[in-house]
């Protein structure tokens, strides 16, 4: 069973910037891809950032230039930076990764984090 918990959230001003942690309970690279998702009330669950277990990384148009998804493998964390921050990016942030086990695809999430962005 995989572990993921997060960290990082908080109230920001609009322009400001955070960092959200995730911790996982294996190794990182044990994952075919790891990612960032939020859903804000009301909304449906969007992805916001994902890294594959390569290193190639693909964003929501909405945060490009703006969100950097990375993570340490030493250390099993899965980061995700976020700057210029908007109030549309106020939300609840999780952290998903993905395996194979038996081939079967099996799915992770973490708690959740919230991220509040006043204007």
């Amino acid at each position: 069973q995989v572990q993921l918990v997060e960290s990082g959230g908080g109230l920001v001003q609009s322009g400001g910037s955070l960092r959200l942690s995730c911790a996982a309970s294996k190794s990182v690279l044990d994952f075919v891809v790891m990612g960032w998702y939020r859903q804000a009330p009301g909304n449906k669950r969007e992805a916001v950032a994902v890294i594959t277990h390569g290193g190639n990384t693909n964003y929501a148009d909405s945060v490009k230039g703006r969100f950097t998804v990375s993570r340490d493998n030493a250390k099993n964390v899965l980061y995700l930076q976020m700057n210029n921050l908007r109030p549309e990016a106020t939300a609840v942030y999780s952290c998903n990764a993905q395996r194979f086990v038996d081939n079967d695809p099996v799915s992770a999430w973490g708690q959740g984090t919230q991220v509040t962005v006043s204007s």
